[in-house]
């Protein structure tokens, strides 16, 4: 593994970069404030999980091929942007007994289907973001030790599963502050509402900032 003072510089870095507010950390927010806490839990670890298919890309070299083919870089941010979109404007014409704000985990232990929904929409949404790939891509190997005794894979997928649980620790707590705020607000019908089309508006602005980026 890389030496001590590398390491040292790794996390702060890291933890820099983590708990800087950032798209995941909106999404997040957004999830929650439209649907609730369990919502935004469950949209956080999905984001978690799909960091994964970046690191094992990383790890794998495939993210190089955003760098060698624009035009697949492109067509992925594009195809991401597009699902965000289409998420916010989702919301906003959710009903509100199809997407009622739940402040926490249901007692019988069934998880809701909004809950399931955004785990599986955030999965999507992570693994349509090439911008996480190239920072993988880019952050990594400015860590890691060509002559150290554990192989550059190896620490490609051990640096980058440590990366991706510090920024779902800043997402999870994104979500318990949003799930704070709801929780105050849950008696009232227009208040859902209201949250719910401004985590709607959180997921149209995030799509239409993803696709004007340049780069």
């Amino acid at each position: 593994m890389p030496s001590t003072e590398l390491l040292i510089a790794f996390f702060a870095t890291t933890a820099i970069f983590a708990y800087i507010p950032g798209p995941a950390m909106l999404y997040a927010a957004a999830q929650t404030m439209a649907r609730g806490r369990w919502s935004g839990l469950t949209a956080a670890l999905g984001i978690h999980l799909g960091g994964y298919v970046h690191v094992i890309a990383a790890a794998a070299g495939l993210s190089v091929l955003f760098h060698a083919v624009p035009t697949l870089y492109v067509a992925v941010k594009l195809a991401g942007a597009l699902y965000l979109i289409w998420l916010g404007v989702s919301l906003f014409r959710a009903k509100a007994q199809d997407d009622a704000v739940i402040p926490g985990p249901v007692i019988s232990g069934i998880v809701p289907k909004s809950a399931r929904r955004a785990f599986f929409e955030s999965i999507t949404v992570e693994v349509l973001n090439p911008k996480t790939a190239i920072f993988f891509m880019a952050f990594l190997p400015q860590f890691i030790d060509a002559s150290a005794t554990f192989p550059v894979w190896l620490q490609f997928l051990v640096l980058g599963t440590i990366v991706n649980l510090m920024f779902s620790s800043a997402d999870v707590m994104c979500v318990v502050l949003a799930g704070a705020l709801i929780t105050r607000l849950r008696r009232s019908s227009h208040a859902q509402r209201l949250m719910r089309r401004a985590g709607g508006a959180v997921l149209v602005g995030l799509g239409v900032h993803v696709a004007l980026q340049k780069s």
